[in-house]
């Protein structure tokens, strides 16, 4: 098992109850098998979209990118603006 930071933004954070937090997986893993943690450790993440906009230690990634212990994971909601 690993521990793995994650963090939410704007309308995530609110559906998560905080701004961050950790959660256990088996590693190595995906971004998206952490996500699915996330969905079941923090109920109100489920009504996040299916593939939500992910960052692995700063970097905007894809959902398959490899998870390592000690790695973060950051939630971004779509942004807009002008």
């Amino acid at each position: 098992m690993g521990k793995i930071s994650v963090r939410f933004f704007a309308r995530y954070a609110e559906l998560a109850g905080c701004t961050w937090s950790h959660v256990n997986v088996d590693t190595p893993t995906t971004v998206a098998a952490v996500i699915a943690r996330v969905r079941e450790v923090f109920p109100g993440t489920q009504a996040m979209p299916a593939t939500p906009l992910a960052a692995l230690n700063q970097r905007q990634v894809k959902l398959d990118a490899p998870v390592t212990e000690g790695d973060e994971v950051a939630l971004l909601p779509p942004l807009s603006g002008g």
